[in-house]
């Protein structure tokens, strides 16, 4: 059992670091305290910014308004919230929930492997930079929805195919933001691990890789939502199941309320994922010190110098490179 903390005889004054610690002990209550009023009012701003999408939806389209765009042609938003309800007591939504998951998490699982030690190869090795460089560059500017006609020759299966497009999408953007999160890690930090005899694995694990992880979270976040587009995209070109193919076929019957339904899964789907992988990175890069606001100059800054005060600030102005 812990012993009981000292308690303070009633006529003695508070020692200075009691008082010390009593003030910090306030100001981290005081600001966890305004840190969930923040989040609050922010849930409270992004739940109000919803339903007024929602409002705005629902007036022009029962209203019939044709102003240049036509919103006579678009369902409401009630129909839409009723399909949606009748779709989720359906085991065929779930289904197709489950296909289009899978197919995201394998395409997405194998980009941010593959584009992860790309990016790491390319930015550390000259010898990968100009070998593979090139063949990337020139592969990259390509839509990945453009190699749907690669994917049904070379892959037996349509699984297979979208798989590989959904991979394709979300390698590229991985790449480039490892590559440039890699040459960005100060080289100060190389060389102080190496002044303690680590070597080049060393070196890597313990400084490039952990130097780099935000930016790599980034360029996954949005190699998720760039993969999710491409994966509906084959869907709907060459699948058999998926929320993209029930979408295309509900647009097929002129069901448009399923057309919305499906669109509106998609974005949620989005929104989840890449909300968890951004998660993911925060946890990751927990580490990290918070980054502060630059201090606002002075006052007295901002006024030149005359006579003996000019030559006076010089010093504290000027960088020690320029000054030597």
């Amino acid at each position: 059992m812990s012993a009981p903390p000292e308690s303070r005889p009633p006529g003695r004054p508070p020692r200075a670091d009691e008082s010390r610690a009593d003030e910090l002990r306030a100001a981290a209550a005081a600001a966890a305290a305004r840190a969930r009023g923040t989040r609050a009012r922010r849930r409270t701003r992004q739940a109000l910014a919803l339903l007024a999408f929602a409002g705005l939806w629902q007036l022009l389209t029962a209203w019939k308004v044709r102003c240049w765009l036509r919103f006579d042609q678009l369902p409401t938003a009630v129909q839409v919230g009723q399909a949606l309800v009748r779709r989720l007591g359906t085991d065929e939504y779930w289904h197709d929930l489950a296909d289009s998951l899978r197919r995201i998490g394998c395409g997405f699982l194998l980009a941010a492997l593959l584009g992860v030690a790309a990016g790491v190869l390319t930015a550390r090795s000259r010898w990968a930079a100009d070998l593979l460089g090139p063949v990337l560059e020139l592969i990259r500017p390509i839509p990945a929805i453009a190699l749907v006609p690669v994917a049904i020759m070379l892959f037996p299966e349509n699984e297979q195919g979208i798989v590989f497009i959904t991979g394709t999408a979300a390698f590229f953007p991985v790449l480039v933001a490892t590559r440039h999160a890699v040459r960005a890690v100060p080289p100060l930090w190389e060389e102080a691990v190496r002044t303690m005899g680590a070597g080049r694995a060393r070196v890597l694990w313990s400084v490039v890789l952990p130097g780099a992880l935000p930016g790599v979270t980034g360029g996954l976040s949005v190699g998720l939502g760039v993969a999710w587009i491409c994966v509906i995209s084959a869907e709907m070109v060459s699948g058999q199941f998926g929320v993209g193919y029930r979408t295309w076929s509900a647009y097929t019957v002129l069901d448009y309320p399923g057309v919305f339904v499906g669109m509106a899964t998609i974005g949620l789907l989005g929104r989840l994922t890449s909300g968890t992988v951004e998660l993911l990175g925060r946890r990751l890069t927990a580490w990290l010190p918070p980054t502060a606001p630059a201090p606002r100059p002075a006052a007295t800054a901002a006024r030149p110098a005359t006579g003996p005060s000019r030559t006076a600030a010089a010093p504290a102005t000027v960088p020690a490179e320029v000054r030597t």
